[in-house]
């Protein structure tokens, strides 16, 4: 009952260290090992060995001017190509270690957003806001140019948005550096391979071309994975292609295009199930076989043959609290018992994904911009953007769900910038139009976790017929759409005597449309569809002061409006009738940040406190109503041209309001949770739930986010070719569910890895979990974190090959 929770309508600061980390780079063959800017006087800044990672070059991702990192007055972190493949970063957790305020917890085993400041974030690219993706596919990672990790809300520019952060992805460009096109093509092929049958090859060329008269500029990019995996069951195989194009139409009008492809084929994990503390410190499982509920002998549990027997009612006894249950409380649901129990040592390899579990995804993203550069700086931006995913996921132990959805976005962005003695003042205004169609199934009444016993597998007793499968029976099955018309405005005034102002606004005006297919549905609901139109307006203000010695203090505060959409972007109709579709949270932020020895050595510190400022409506699984505090701090140093140095810290708070404000929550309740029962197979065969007390407000802190987290990494390149990386994170014990009945160990990873390149070709090898660290990741903590957890990899090892030509 992976959604019950979905849509409810209920109701300092440590001071952080200096940390270090290394990067290196190998010989001058490599352009990406210099860095370069343009500074004021017009004058390049070459910062050679700094892989990309200084913030020394323009983002425009965070206000959509083009302003330094160290320029910004907000948390940014930025990560090249060159980090991503000198680290052998492959997943988005990999990039804990290179950016603080990150830390993800398992939504059952896919890497597909980040957690930004203890909440699920956004991905974004180019800019543009992409549908929501917490598990339905791994976010690709090597076709990026650069990925900026901005924790807070996103300018008013670009669009209600979770307060958060987001990932931005910056494809790889067909211009090179200051604009223009390439004198010749270039590319490289590569083929990484590693343990449990590893299989990944990628190419990529860009260049210039014409057409007839026109030129142009190409980057294009593929990728062809066939991997097998640590866990049983397991595999990906997915192809990704990209491809972008620019061309001066005339000379004040340039036009960008382009898009990417990824077809996904992998399976969704759910991990470790009958959870004790003693399975976590010891790997010792509880063993036993659920009783046949198989009464037609087809090889799988109806939906029919669980009501036969009392439903849903019957396999889920509730109590009010945890302690309300006894031995004596399942006389009444003999059929719950386990037959054969026993005990035994559980393989990380054996967890709750099926021979026949599949998690399939097409998704689809394009663009066009079409900018004209006119006289006085003024510049008038049309992004056309579309993206779009295809989903299907089925777990044997009673989840499926499925999801046709897609955005179209249309935004205009005018630009003017003046310049006199006072200073450089920028001005943006913006009408938008985006149109979200979502159909959206999933199946979630008979979601049976212990039901199959992990060290024999799946069996008539334990295998769902699954709502997709039969296309019956569904928990609920939605589509509709909703348009969204906005007008924003953003202004930064730079004054010469060292203050830097920024401010915007944006109102959105958004109709909604949702409606159930009720002939799907296995229970009518309440509410069968609805309508409705409502409007939100977000604002921020941030400024800066250049200080002496290279020091930059700023401050934030901001509204940010958010549509509480679903995992399928779909919004229920019971949240439009309510009128509580749409909601908001603050951010405050302040900071110091500075640039020192010739822009080799950045440093930033911040502290912030971000709340929901409506908490009547959330998504369990896309945007919950909390309050987070932090502190996160960031150091990247070049040393000299071999080595680099970057760190970070993280301290993070995160509380649930709704749960605060009700003082209870529903939860699924798991072993360590019946602490008056003495036998624990009495109920396996079904699945218990709960209120758990929230009587203060540590109580509603959000599990499996750690207090604190500290990322270290190393690295140095010799002359004669060879480099030498390492990077570490060192992560909090953690809680894995919202009772805090079990408690995860705290763990630290290294990562080392060695380089050579020769001419055109380079090789390489990265060890991940080098000491072989036995670690968990807590998943869906505030419904499942009793239950549930994922035992993580252990020590593997990644090769890989590359040629440039």
């Amino acid at each position: 009952m992976r959604e019950m929770i979905r849509f409810t309508t209920r109701k300092t600061v440590l001071a952080a260290s200096a940390l270090l980390s290394c990067t290196a780079l190998t010989t001058p063959a490599f352009a990406q090992d210099a860095q370069s800017d343009t500074s004021e006087d017009g004058k390049d800044i070459v910062v050679t060995g700094s892989l990309g990672a200084l913030p020394i070059e323009g983002v425009g991702s965070v206000f959509g001017f083009d302003k330094t990192v160290t320029e910004t007055p907000r948390a940014i972190s930025t990560i090249s190509t060159e980090q991503i493949e000198r680290f052998g970063i492959t997943d988005i957790y990999d990039l804990v270690a290179q950016s603080p305020g990150t830390f993800t917890n398992s939504f059952f085993g896919v890497g597909g957003a980040l957690d930004i400041r203890g909440t699920p974030g956004e991905v974004y690219f180019r800019g543009m806001r992409r549908l929501d993706n917490p598990g339905n596919y791994p976010t690709p990672i090597a076709a990026s140019d650069r990925i900026d990790i901005v924790r807070g809300p996103a300018s008013p520019i670009y669009g209600p948005s979770k307060t958060g952060g987001y990932m931005n992805f910056v494809p790889k460009s067909a211009r090179v550096q200051g604009g223009s096109y390439l004198a010749s093509p270039e590319g490289k092929i590569s083929y990484t391979g590693g343990s449990w049958s590893r299989n990944d090859l990628s190419a990529e060329i860009r260049g210039p071309g014409k057409l007839g008269t026109q030129e142009f500029g190409y980057s294009l990019y593929g990728e062809i994975e066939d991997s097998g995996s640590y866990y049983d069951n397991m595999s990906t195989k997915q192809t990704i292609l990209q491809a972008a194009f620019d061309t001066d139409i005339t000379p004040n009008l340039r036009l960008e295009f382009g898009g990417m492809y990824h077809r996904y084929r992998g399976q969704q994990n759910g991990g470790w199930n009958r959870l004790t503390q003693d399975l976590v410190d010891n790997g010792t499982y509880i063993t036993g076989a659920a009783q046949s509920l198989d009464f037609d002998g087809d090889g799988q549990i109806s939906a029919a043959e669980i009501r036969s027997i009392g439903g849903a009612n019957y396999m889920s006894p509730f109590a009010l609290s945890p302690t309300g249950f006894t031995d004596a409380s399942f006389d009444a649901y003999p059929l719950l018992a386990l037959t054969d129990t026993g005990t035994t040592k559980l393989s990380r390899k054996k967890t709750l994904t099926g021979p026949n579990d599949r998690l399939d995804n097409d998704a689809t993203t394009l663009y066009a911009d079409l900018i004209w550069t006119g006289p006085g700086d003024i510049e008038i931006k049309n992004q056309l953007f579309y993206d779009s995913y295809e989903n299907m996921n089925e777990n044997a132990y009673g989840f499926s769900q499925f999801h046709d959805s897609y955005v179209i976005e249309d935004k205009i962005v005018v630009s003017k910038t003046f310049e006199n003695d006072a200073g450089k003042f920028a001005f943006q205004l913006s009408p938008s139009i985006r149109y979200t169609n979502f159909k959206h199934g999933e199946d979630f009444t008979y979601e049976y976790f212990h039901r199959v016993d992990l060290a024999v597998g799946y069996t008539p007793a334990s295998d769902r017929l699954l709502s997709t499968e039969c296309d019956c029976d569904y928990t609920s099955y939605v589509s509709g759409h909703y348009t969204d018309i906005a007008f924003a405005g953003l202004a930064d005034l730079d004054f010469k005597f060292g203050l830097d102002i920024t401010l915007g606004a944006r109102y959105d005006r958004i109709k909604a449309v949702s409606n159930f297919n009720i002939p799907k549905m296995e229970f009518a609901p309440d509410i069968p569809g609805a309508s409705d139109s409502k409007g939100a307006w977000s604002w921020s203000a941030s400024a800066n002061y250049k200080l002496p010695f290279g020091l930059i203090p700023y401050a934030t505060i901001a509204r940010q409006s958010v549509v509480i959409a679903g995992q399928g972007a779909e919004i229920a109709p019971e949240n439009i009738a309510g009128g509580t579709f749409i909601t908001a949270s603050k951010l405050y932020e302040g900071g110091l940040k500075g640039s020192w020895l010739d822009d080799r050595l950045y440093a930033a510190v911040s502290v912030y406190k971000q709340k929901r400022t409506d908490y009547n409506a959330q998504s369990s699984t896309v945007n919950q109503a909390v309050e987070t505090k932090g502190l996160e701090a960031e150091m990247r140093w070049a040393v000299d041209d071999h080595l680099l140095i970057t760190g970070g810290y993280t301290r993070t708070k995160v509380y649930n309001l709704s749960f605060l404000e009700a003082g209870s929550t529903f939860s699924f309740l798991g072993i360590e949770d019946l602490v008056n029962v003495t036998d624990p197979t009495l109920y396996l065969g079904g699945q218990p739930g709960g209120l758990i007390p929230i009587p203060d407000k540590e109580a509603s802190r959000r599990a499996g986010i750690p207090t604190n987290l500290y990322s270290l990494t190393a690295t140095y390149a010799f002359d004669n070719g060879i480099a030498l990386t390492g990077s570490m994170v060192k992560v909090d014990s953690v809680y894995s569910g919202q009772s805090r009945a079990v408690k995860l160990p705290a763990y630290t990873l290294f990562d080392v890895g060695a380089s050579f390149e020769t001419g055109p070709f380079l090789f390489r090898l990265v060890v991940k979990n080098a000491t072989n660290e036995k670690y968990f990741r807590a998943n869906f903590t505030e419904l499942f974190g009793s239950t549930i957890v994922l035992p993580e990899r252990p020590r593997s090892f990644q090769g890989t090959i590359s040629y440039k030509f």
